[in-house]
């Protein structure tokens, strides 16, 4: 099952409800009246009043029909949801996005790893470290990469992706102990990138599948957070080393469809360093496989 395809506008609509719910009047500087109050968050008249536009044009774009909000309203909008940095971005994508006239939609991008960054992962052992797609494909992994995930081994390559694993493997919430946080990561990171290209097949294939198998993940998905927390280390409760905590980088590789590499490290002399060479040591060489671009 993939979800449905819509327009630019219906996904600007969708988020500023998404938004528009989750924001509390108090938080928004409004004093709520008597009685019981039927719509979560606050009214489309309470935004519409807080970013200065009509009530009318206001309802327009959550419903999709107004296509073409000026960038003062889309900021008038988004200081009045008092959202960050990355939602702020998010929301100017998405009219930017609301404004083009039958948006094409890009085919699915190249899962092929280029020969350096291969070697680069070799180099960095006993280091973990993986490259993956946009959508969370695990494309190329040196030994420690993939043990690290324990289970994901046991998928055969064109099913491991990360968020598939998060939600779907039996082994992911005993893994980690903070599940729940990452999580709202992987959702977030996922609804920032279908928000501006909603249609790709790599994301529709991934998150329809989701939708349909992870309540947890529908969940997440009906909140439209884009920014998750900020993870600059993991703890992973490892079934071959024990407790292991290491710091985490992840970056985007210049010249790539999209395509990251995270990778891990620890204090040479530390316990967790030792776990990370036993790690390694025993973990199964990186095949040169390929993952499929189908997932099925």
């Amino acid at each position: 099952m993939a979800p449905e395809q819509h327009s630019g506008g219906d996904e600007l609509g969708r988020f500023l409800r998404a938004r528009r719910t989750q924001t509390s009047p108090q938080s928004a500087g409004l004093t709520p009246g008597p009685g019981v109050r039927r719509t979560p968050g606050l009214r489309r008249e309470e935004l519409a009043t807080l970013a200065g536009v009509s009530i009318d044009y206001y309802t327009r774009l959550e419903r999709g029909k107004e296509t073409r909000p000026s960038p003062a309203v889309v900021d008038a909008l988004a200081r009045a949801l008092q959202l960050d940095d990355a939602e702020h971005q998010h929301l100017r994508d998405l009219a930017v996005r609301a404004a083009r006239f039958a948006p094409q939609t890009a085919p699915a991008p190249s899962l092929t790893v280029r020969p350096h960054l291969k070697l680069v992962l070799e180099a960095l052992r006993p280091n973990p470290a993986y490259v993956v797609s946009r959508s969370m494909d695990v494309l190329a992994h040196n030994p420690g990469g993939l043990a690290l995930y324990a289970g994901i081994e046991d998928w055969p390559a064109s099913q491991r992706n990360l968020g598939r694993y998060l939600f779907l493997h039996p082994a992911a919430r005993e893994v980690f102990p903070d599940w729940d946080n990452q999580i709202r990561g992987c959702v977030a990171r996922l609804r920032a990138l279908a928000g501006t290209d909603p249609d790709a097949p790599d994301l529709t294939r991934l998150v329809g599948e989701l939708l349909l198998k992870s309540p947890a993940f529908a969940g997440l998905w009906e909140r439209y957070e884009v920014t998750g927390r900020k993870i600059t280390s993991k703890t992973f409760q490892h079934p071959q080393v024990g407790t292991i905590t290491l710091a985490f980088q992840g970056t985007a590789l210049e010249g790539t469809p999209g395509q990251r590499m995270g990778f891990y490290t620890a204090e040479p002399g530390s316990p967790d360093h030792d776990a990370m060479v036993l790690l390694d040591m025993t973990a199964t060489p990186a095949p040169s496989e390929q993952p499929s671009p189908r997932q099925t």
